[in-house]
Parts: structure tokens; sequence; C-alpha cells
């Protein structure tokens, strides 16, 4: 069996230190949740990307898929997830993986605002997030209130890139 080296330190890569409430960061509202990029897919060499969610009762988006792996750590809150049909509640300190391919979403349904990490490998969503969503001031800003018309506009916007992204909006 041969042997297993390690490759070179890639000194061109940094150690990242990010603090979420830091103004410099990327803050986007999605789907009426409020997402911050802590960790972008051009600072992980792609391997991955780290965005903290901000969920007020009732947020979260439909039916949903995609090839990459899904991993949501709840900081503060619980929420309600959808996998392949089938519902769970996550609680505060709970992780949830969300396998590559599978049909899955999620909603709060608890009355009061949810905090979670979502981690997606390889890194990406945090391009089709910056693409689809509309940047705020911080990681606790309220995301704006779409009008019908406008919720419309946005649905089809992320419908028409989520190709590009390996995602596929489902059909509730």
């Amino acid at each position: 069996m041969p042997e297993f080296k390690i490759p070179a330190d890639d000194p061109g890569r940094q150690l990242s230190v990010v603090d979420p409430d830091d103004p410099s960061l990327s803050h986007l509202a999605v789907v009426g949740d409020t997402y911050t990029v802590l960790l972008s897919g051009e600072q992980t060499g792609g391997r991955f990307c780290l965005i903290d969610m901000k969920v007020p009762d009732d947020g979260g988006p439909g039916p949903h898929r995609h090839d990459f792996e899904e991993m949501f750590h709840l900081l503060e809150g619980e929420i309600e997830f959808t996998f392949r049909g089938k519902k769970l509640v996550a609680k505060a300190g709970m992780t949830v993986n969300i396998p590559a391919n599978a049909p899955h979403s999620f909603k709060n349904v608890s009355g009061a605002d949810v905090r979670m990490l979502c981690m997606c490998a390889p890194a990406g969503q945090e391009v089709f997030f910056a693409k689809v969503g509309t940047p705020v001031e911080s990681r606790s800003a309220a995301a704006p209130e779409l009008t019908k018309d406008e919720f419309g506009a946005f649905i089809a916007k992320a419908a028409a890139l989520a190709p590009e992204f390996r995602t596929e909006l489902l059909k509730p």
C-alpha cells in the first residue's frame, strides 16, 4: 500500500477569524430570513461555506434539493425541518445534516426568531444567496417585507438561477 503524504501547507490560504456582527460581512435578506456569510468558498478553497441564519417566525425556504451536503446547527430556538416528506423539530444545541439530493425544507413555527449555522459542502450556496438576496445592514436586521409581486419576482429569479447552483426548487 502506498504511503500517504499530507500535501505541503498553502501559505496563500489565511486563517479566518470572523465576528458575526461585523458590518463588513455580507448580510442578505433571502425568503424573509437574514443570512450572514461568515466564511465563503473563496476563503475555504471551495471546500465549504458557513452561513449564520436568522429565521423569523413563519420564515424558511420552500421545498428544494441540491447536490451538496447541507448541515444546520441550532444556536437559538427551534425549527421544523421537513426531510423526504417527514417533519421533525430541531432545538437549540441540535445538529441536522441534509444529505445531497434529498428533498427538504425548514420552517420556523416556534413563535420566536431562530438562529442557526448552515454549512454547505462544497461551497457555492453563498454565491446563490448573494445573487438572489437583498443586502441588509446586519445579521440581526429584519428582512424587508415583500409584496406578492416582489415575492413572485424573487421566486422567478431563484428558479432561473437554481440550475446554475445545482439546486432544484420543488412544488410545495
